[in-house]
């Protein structure tokens, strides 16, 4: 089905919008839906999009609630790599924008208006392209796409023209997900024909990395829920290992992968089970041909780990924290998804003025979830939201 992918170059910009503001640190009642919001201006070298869609992200919630301890596990803060604490409120969160430039700021051709893009997400500390030390990004250090207009660089507004991509689909392949599954197999130097253990593989980072794996030509062994095996396998997953069954893990891999170790894991949870992760790559250093390697962006199952130091330094581990990505990666995912080597994994749409209730069904969300969930606003929402509602209660 083809999608248009023009916006009217005369549209009016309103003096206020609609808008979802963050207000502090806390649960979804700190998140407050207003329509009197002053609508940005782009300023040199900026863009204003208006927003169609934008993609829900774990990293939402965490901000929210203040889950990014990095000294203390009981430490309550926001993210802040960069020394200080850029999260202020009321801030406007949503980082996957994808929408329609209506108007351009000082030294930006006046050509751009009407282009469909995706944002690149992070504010990124200075023009390196190849490293990004200090990564905070729109919806947490700027205000994000949980709007009907957000202003942004020129040159991290990405132009997408695919006519075979909704704005929702486009926004599902946001760079938050996407770039960090891209970053954690670069950091690890993941090469064509290595087996690599995917880690929460049913939700938006695990299934980009499952597609990632496919087009440099690695082979993914996903670990979810079996009721999400057959969706996995078609996403490109070669076998699917079941979450809730850990017992004799490594036997489990041995099977699948005619007794060679994993050459890598992707991990995303965490918790207790990054020892059994570990496991799965030292079981038989001699048919092995390179380190074994652990590439972390996530702790959904536990942010503190008990892991043997001497298990790392003897056996050679080798361990990669991942947050957000390079402008190399992003060009290079921007790349893929023109060229159609990326699809999206949409599950679902939300009206802007209903993110109460996408917060609730994506922390709930059960056995039927795969991929992402988009935020759409409310006016926006018959042409880009409504298609893609949900069928079943939430």
């Amino acid at each position: 089905m083809a999608h248009d992918q023009s916006e009217p170059s005369n549209h009016k910009i309103p003096d206020t919008m609609a808008a979802m503001l963050l207000t502090g640190h806390g649960g979804i009642d700190k998140l407050v839906y207003q329509q009197d919001v002053p609508t940005p201006r782009p300023g040199s070298g900026q863009v204003l999009v208006r927003v169609t869609a934008t993609a829900k992200n774990n990293t939402d919630r965490k901000a929210r609630e203040g889950l990014y301890p990095t000294k203390d596990k009981t430490e309550t803060t926001s993210f802040q790599m960069g020394g200080t604490p850029t999260l202020t409120f009321p801030r406007i969160q949503g980082a996957d924008v994808a929408g329609r430039v209506v108007a351009v700021g000082a030294g930006v051709d006046a050509s751009r208006i009407g282009d469909r893009g995706l944002l690149d997400f992070n504010l990124y500390a200075d023009k390196r392209r190849d490293i990004n030390l200090t990564p905070d990004y729109y919806g947490h250090g700027a205000d994000g796409g949980y709007a009907e207009y957000i202003a942004v660089p020129a040159d991290q507004f990405h132009t997408i023209a695919n006519p075979e991509l909704s704005d929702a689909e486009l926004a599902s392949m946001g760079m938050c997900s996407y770039q960090t599954a891209l970053h954690m197999l670069t950091s690890a130097g993941i090469q064509a024909g290595e087996r690599v253990l995917v880690t929460g593989a049913s939700g938006g980072v695990g299934t980009a990395l499952i597609q990632l794996c496919r087009i440099i030509g690695a082979i993914p062994y996903a670990l979810s829920q079996q009721d999400k095996a057959d969706a996995l396998i078609k996403l490109g997953a070669e076998a699917v290992l079941d979450r809730t069954n850990m017992q004799d893990f490594t036997g489990q891999i041995r099977a699948l992968t005619q007794d060679k170790p994993i050459d890598a894991v992707m991990d995303l949870i965490g918790g207790e089970m990054t020892d059994l992760f570990i496991d799965s790559m030292i079981f038989d250093m001699n048919s092995r041909t390179s380190y074994p390697r652990l590439s972390i962006a996530g702790a959904s199952g536990g942010n503190v780990s008990e892991i043997m130091w001497t298990r790392i330094y003897l056996y050679q581990v080798q361990i990669f924290g991942v947050s957000h990505g390079t402008r190399e990666e992003a060009e290079q995912l921007i790349a893929w998804i023109r060229s159609g080597e990326l699809k999206p994994v949409l599950h679902a749409a939300f009206k802007l003025s209903d993110l109460h209730r996408a917060e609730e069904y994506f922390v709930n969300r059960g056995s039927h979830y795969l991929g992402k969930i988009v935020i759409v606003p409310d006016a926006q929402w018959q042409q880009h939201g409504a298609p893609y509602a949900l069928t079943e209660s939430p």
